[in-house]
């Protein structure tokens, strides 16, 4: 008796470590959305941020921009903030949304759709994705350089060094992920970091937790992955035959679904994770 108990216990630890998943297609926008870097979905406000780089991703023009787009893929406002140069990673905290934007962080007022403030990064050159932690430290990676930069309380300071392609980050409690040239990070709030996955397509983009310690991937290229606590990865979607981009993913996790921006495609795509 034991042993059977101790035989279903260990299949159904088994099965659940290595379970399968997919991704059902609910609907695209239309392609109007000039080159839609990152999504982030509002479960407060039920709503889509995108940002829009709508140009050269380094230079500093003035075109970009950030949307807003409803869950049913339709585009309430392209133009909700405008006079950007070429953002890319969304993050938020409480009325206030973050955006990277080149060498600096733009920070907007919600309400009002108002740019309140530009954080200069000193030393930054492609500045690329936002995570913001329970507390409000914004953390933002510099593809080019390799650095990770914290701002609390509005000072900057440089928290990871040397991550080869630094883009996706995601703070959960103590903390980061990052995503680096096809490898998963995780730091500790000292910095101290950890391989959690590697052998990801190389243009790994965003990231989002599933479940703890489990999480979605994308790659910049067109792959979305899977990769679970063991370290193991499942591709759940691969775009890159028909050259349509998956870049910085949005998630609602309690519908299960994923907001996929489509870069040059000028659209988002939403899934529903199974």
């Amino acid at each position: 008796m034991k042993y059977i108990l101790f035989a279903s216990f260990a299949l159904l630890t088994y099965c659940g470590a290595h379970a399968q998943h997919s991704l059902t297609k609910l609907w695209a926008s239309d392609t109007t959305l000039p080159e839609p870097e990152s999504v982030l979905y509002d479960a407060q406000a039920k709503i889509l941020y995108t940002s829009l780089i709508d140009g050269d991703p380094s230079k500093k023009d003035g075109k970009g921009g950030v949307a807003k787009v409803g869950l049913d893929g339709k585009i309430i406002n392209k133009s909700w903030v405008t006079g950007l140069n070429a953002p890319k990673g969304l993050g938020k905290f409480g009325n206030t949304l973050y955006a990277a934007d080149v060498d600096e962080v733009v920070v907007i007022d919600i309400p009002t759709a108002k740019v309140t403030k530009k954080i200069a990064v000193a030393g930054s050159v492609f500045l690329n994705d936002i995570s913001v932690d329970s507390k409000g430290v914004v953390y933002v990676s510099d593809t080019q350089t390799g650095d990770v930069f914290k701002i609390e309380n509005g000072k900057v300071s440089t928290f990871l060094k040397n991550i080869k392609g630094a883009n996706g980050v995601l703070a959960l409690g103590t903390d980061l992920y990052v995503l680096s040239s096809g490898t998963v990070v995780k730091a500790n709030a000292q910095g101290q970091t950890t391989n959690i996955a590697t052998g990801l397509d190389n243009s790994t983009d965003g990231i989002e937790q599933v479940v703890p310690g489990e999480f979605l991937v994308s790659s910049w290229n067109g792959v979305i992955y899977y990769v679970k606590s063991d370290g193991s990865k499942q591709q759940l979607l691969d775009t890159r035959s028909i050259k349509m981009n998956t870049a910085d993913i949005g998630y609602d996790a309690v519908n299960k679904i994923v907001y996929v921006p489509t870069f040059f495609k000028n659209g988002i795509v939403a899934y529903k994770l199974h």
